[in-house]
């Protein structure tokens, strides 16, 4: 497995060796130990699938406590994948980064904690997986505004993004609970 550093550096972009012959193909999208290799030594403890259609936009989410280390992948379509570095003590704080996940190119996403993680799907439907390094607490889940003009991130809106009523709801950078 390749990794593929990003514009933020704990953020990278994994690239699986893929096996194509006339049948089809295979893929290792995880592998305890070809992991540690890479660096990503934290326990995946539960793993998450969600199907949206064109213009579905989810995020910025993430729990200030438990929080989860992501590995999210695309099965079928494609996503702009962001995340938004909410460590206050690192030097990228409030900046993020966008990663074009797809069945087709088979990217998987290395988001650690401390990082508010969301998407737009850009194919007429995507199919997202991802692993995740601390369970879900809807009591500390807690949302940013993907639109806080703070964020200056490029969501690649062809119209209208479709965006749920509690994401509307997020706040922006400045009132944010955010990690040390």
């Amino acid at each position: 497995m390749k990794k593929i550093p990003t514009s933020l550096q704990d953020v990278f972009i994994l690239e699986p060796r893929v096996f194509a012959d006339e049948r089809g193909f295979f893929l290792e999208s995880y592998s305890e130990r070809t992991f540690e290799e890479l660096g990503i030594l934290e326990r995946f403890v539960q793993d998450n699938h969600s199907c949206s259609r064109r213009g579905v936009l989810r995020g910025l989410h993430y729990q200030i406590k438990q929080a989860q280390g992501k590995l999210v992948r695309v099965v079928e379509g494609e996503i702009l994948d962001v995340a938004v570095d909410l460590r206050r003590s690192s030097p990228h704080f409030g900046r993020s980064v966008t990663v074009h996940l797809s069945g087709e190119n088979k990217h998987i996403l290395w988001i650690p904690a401390g990082f508010a993680h969301g998407f737009h799907v850009v194919s007429d439907q995507a199919q997202v997986c991802y692993k995740a390094t601390d369970y879900y607490a809807p009591e500390h889940e807690r949302t940013l505004l993907w639109s806080d003009p703070a964020l200056r991130i490029n969501w690649e809106l062809g119209g209208e993004a479709i965006v749920s009523t509690k994401d509307q709801r997020g706040v922006a950078l400045h009132e944010a609970e955010t990690f040390e």
